[in-house]
């Protein structure tokens, strides 16, 4: 089965803003667009208030994924297109995410919790995997 928006005709860049929009619409106080040496964007930072201190998380399209997934499925797909790809699948997944936030059933800052950054701009979800997030004995 195809992985979904594998037909997307949808440019990369485009998708970037609707995500910029959905978010500035849920609260986001900032949103910046991180460009790799190619110009194309890498990450959407922004910040939300949490206890009235503002808070950056990071949002990341992975094509080279997509890439692994289309090859590995014998599907004819570009760097291009699995950048398209990628971003629509992230708009796809914050805009669900959002329904939560719609219907009171969680918090912007819950929902993204994992993409928190720390001072250095390491994620929370990757200061896990690296071991320096660790909880105590007993929990998990």
């Amino acid at each position: 089965m195809p992985i979904k928006n594998y037909t997307t005709r949808v440019p990369a860049a485009q998708t970037v803003g609707e995500i910029q929009g959905i978010l500035a619409c849920h609260g986001a106080r900032k949103v910046m667009m991180d460009y790799g040496d190619d110009g194309k964007v890498e990450c959407v930072t922004f910040a939300l208030d949490v206890g009235g201190i503002l808070q950056g998380f990071r949002l990341e399209a992975r094509p080279k994924g997509v890439l692994a997934v289309m090859a590995k499925d014998r599907v004819k797909c570009d760097q291009e297109q699995a950048e398209r790809i990628a971003w629509r699948n992230l708009k796809d997944w914050i805009t669900a995410q959002l329904a939560l936030v719609e219907t009171e059933q969680a918090t912007m800052d819950e929902l993204f919790l994992p993409m928190r950054m720390d001072r250095s701009g390491q994620t929370l979800y990757e200061l896990m995997q690296n071991g320096g997030l660790l909880l105590p004995e007993g929990v998990g």
